[in-house]
């Protein structure tokens, strides 16, 4: 995707190095940063440098590689992979990725698990993109046919960021709105802003500006006002880890969207692509969900002049309580939209679909 008119993704390498945005510094600065070591990669990862599944899930599997060329030994390997693991629970690409280069390593010659391990780390970099633009093409449709049918400007509410900084390129749940606004489909995007990390405000919007769709800011609590005043056509989302039934866990809020889509018939789709399926977890109240640090809700960050700084905006004696993620059941699902089709979010369909 395009940053001032030039290409870039989200994890790239560059005279064998592998370099990263630091997306905890965006929209205000845009940082290059080189990832060296397996501390380089845990630290990414855990402070949210790379964020989104998908994207967690392929620098996990460089960061494996990396540390697996430098010390093929089982030992290491066991470390390395239980040192990735431990970095994020909710995302469960993180932990598919390290299983898929794990499978493919432990039965060979120690002598060849480095050169295989980054073959495999590249290769799932190939493919996530090419998911994201099958994604893109069969979200396009729905877009389309709202379109066709109304004839107007639609309006698309979207939770957190799922565009192609939560993916090497493209992303899940705006690929279908980059796409449309190429092809010139009057669109409009509510951007919930997304707090606490403001992932909408900062992320999103800095995305949607790039490719320059029109969008608007709101508070996360305008979601259940705009709906109900017939401001949204539909609303569309990512997921971080979705059971094998359908129900999708998401950034925190995304359910009390949902739940407000239902109430007011407004169909309510999740993007993903099949390395976002946990096909153990049947029961959404099983998945781990991330509880992280108060301070992410009692500290804001700002922009003044040039600088960045931290302001406290809470009374230092208030607990705080931060879980990263909620589940929707998958009753309040319109459809999953991944590469392989637009699916009903039901055990048989993603069965059918996306058991390979």
């Amino acid at each position: 995707m395009k940053v001032d008119k030039k290409n870039f993704s989200t994890l790239w390498l560059e005279n064998n190095k592998i370099k990263i945005i630091d997306q905890t510094k965006l929209p205000f600065k845009f940082i290059v940063k080189e990832l060296i070591t397996l501390e380089d990669f845990c630290i990414a990862i855990k402070k949210m440098q790379v964020r989104g599944a998908p994207l967690i899930g392929i620098t996990a599997a460089f960061g494996f590689a990396t540390s697996i060329h430098k010390d093929p030994s089982a030992r290491n390997i066991e470390k390395t992979y239980n040192a990735l693991l431990s970095t994020r629970p909710t995302a469960i690409n993180l932990k598919w990725a390290l299983d898929s280069i794990l499978s493919e390593i432990k039965l060979i010659q120690k002598s060849r698990r480095g050169i295989k391990s980054l073959e495999l780390a590249k290769k799932m970099r190939e493919d996530d993109i090419l998911n994201c633009i099958k994604i893109a093409l069969n979200g396009y449709k729905i877009i389309n046919e709202v379109y066709k049918r109304k004839k107007r400007i639609i309006n698309i509410l979207t939770h957190c960021n799922a565009g192609w900084l939560a993916t090497i390129d493209w992303g899940t749940a705006l690929a279908p709105i980059f796409l449309a606004n190429r092809n010139r489909i009057p669109i409009h995007i509510w951007v919930d802003e997304t707090r606490p990390r403001n992932q909408g405000a900062l992320l999103t919007a800095w995305e949607l500006k790039n490719e320059n769709v029109p969008h608007t800011i709101v508070v996360d609590n305008a979601g259940g006002f705009l709906m109900q005043n017939n401001k949204v056509d539909l609303c569309m989302v990512g997921s971080d880890r979705t059971t094998f039934n359908g129900d999708v866990c998401n950034k925190i809020g995304t359910y009390l969207k949902a739940l407000s889509a239902f109430e007011n018939k407004i169909p309510f789709y999740a993007a993903l692509p099949y390395s976002t399926i946990d096909f153990q977890i049947k029961k959404y109240s099983n998945i781990p969900i991330e509880e992280r640090d108060g301070k992410e809700l009692s500290h804001l960050a700002f922009k003044k002049g040039r600088e960045i700084s931290i302001a406290e905006i809470y009374p230092k004696e208030s607990k705080k309580y931060n879980p990263a993620f909620d589940v929707t059941p998958s009753k309040f699902i319109t459809r999953l939209i991944t590469e392989n089709g637009i699916i009903k979010p039901n055990m048989h369909d993603i069965k059918k679909y996306l058991v390979l």
